[in-house]
């Protein structure tokens, strides 16, 4: 396979070039102007941010974007898909709601929104790849009606994936809530019993009463646990794990099955922003400090180029060191460290040790996601890094 092309622009800005008049050149200079959008519906693929949390993307990058598209003849419309989890954006409802509240409504973005898989999230299509995970991937049905997919993905770092970028924007944020089940479902939680305190809190955010507190340890009913995580991401002791009955890798190339089916047989292109790097996902109602300087933004016709591209910059930026009053001090001595060991999914030859992803989530290991999208033929490894 021939070496993609990612391209990138810094954030330096002068009168007359604000940064979403960067991104539109940067998006021209990648060829977005050679897809054939007349008339076509646009899926603008983007993470409205979970309520609380402020290092979603900018609703103004999203807006700027609309209005390229529909410069080139496309009729955009944004979109985002239900979660599994409990939280403001489980129903079209809520999400709706919260999607305005950050800024994503139809005046502000200049194009209408849709909650891709509907009110309560079966609203799907099946895609039918024949994957070796997922045999048909279920789909929002605003993003498998799509003519086009541009996704616009905040890269930041992932709990379950290692980090989140255009493959779990697209592979993750399309899928419908029973998507998201088919994702998480074989990789279900445990708990370490000696790192768990009594606190409850993994409790009280199960959206399906999963776990319950016996003699003050956390107890997991696996009839009703769905691996959807959020145990793992509220526990503040470390005493929620991925446990032993999958693995992040399995994740990852799920995530990575979901993209191909999700870009099955349609013009796409994506842009990834390094920036306000935060150590967990946009989905949950806060965000930590951001590990490294904000960068830029990358651009490519190929997810899986755009991917590796954006990790090995925040790899090799330099970390923010933590005040040891602030919330993002575990993360920050662990990046300090760098002495998380973790068997690794595939042989390709990286160094873990200096991996800021695989430092903050040393049970994760997201070059699964892109070796395996390689392998299913929707991007590639290697990749050429222009400048624009």
């Amino acid at each position: 396979m021939a070496t993609s092309k990612v391209y990138f622009t810094n954030l330096r800005t002068m009168p007359g070039r604000s940064l979403t008049e960067k991104m539109v050149i940067l998006a021209k200079k990648a060829g977005i102007e050679n897809i054939d959008f007349q008339d076509k519906f646009t899926a603008i693929k983007i993470h409205f941010g979970e309520p609380g949390n402020l290092a979603y993307l900018r609703p103004n990058f999203a807006a700027r974007m609309a209005d390229l598209l529909r410069s080139l003849g496309a009729k955009p419309f944004l979109t985002d898909s239900n979660t599994l989890y409990s939280g403001r954006r489980s129903n079209g409802v809520d999400h709706y709601e919260s999607a305005m509240e950050n800024g994503y409504n139809p005046i502000s973005a200049r194009c209408p929104v849709f909650i891709a898989d509907g009110i309560k999230g079966t609203d799907y299509r099946e895609i039918e790849i024949d994957g070796e995970y997922c045999k048909a991937p279920k789909i929002g049905t605003a993003i498998a009606d799509a003519d086009i997919i541009i996704s616009m993905s905040h890269f930041k770092g992932h709990e379950q994936a290692g980090f989140g970028g255009a493959l779990k924007n697209l592979g993750m944020g399309c899928a419908s809530v029973g998507g998201k089940l088919e994702l998480h479902s074989a990789s279900k939680p445990a708990i370490d019993e000696e790192s768990c305190k009594g606190c409850g809190m993994c409790a009280k955010n199960c959206a399906h009463q999963a776990i319950s507190m016996v003699n003050r340890k956390a107890v997991i009913d696996y009839d009703k646990c769905v691996g959807c995580g959020q145990c793992i991401a509220v526990c503040q002791f470390d005493a929620a794990t991925t446990g032993d009955y999958d693995t992040s890798e399995h994740l990852n190339c799920k995530i990575a099955e979901y993209t191909k089916a999700v870009l099955k047989d349609k013009p796409h292109f994506h842009l990834c922003f390094i920036m306000n790097v935060s150590p967990e996902c946009d989905c949950w109602n806060h965000n930590d400090a951001a590990i490294i300087p904000d960068l830029g933004i990358a651009a490519s016709f190929d997810p899986v180029a755009l991917d590796c591209a954006c990790a090995d910059l925040v790899n090799s930026a330099p970390m923010i060191d933590f005040s040891e009053n602030e919330a993002g001090v575990k993360f920050g001595n662990m990046l300090r460290e760098k002495s998380h060991d973790h068997k690794c999914y595939c042989d390709h030859d990286h160094d873990k040790k200096s991996d800021k992803f695989h430092i903050m989530h040393p049970d994760t290991d997201w070059r699964a996601g892109v070796i395996h999208g390689e392998k299913i033929g929707i991007g590639n490894q290697d990749y050429e890094l222009i400048i624009v």
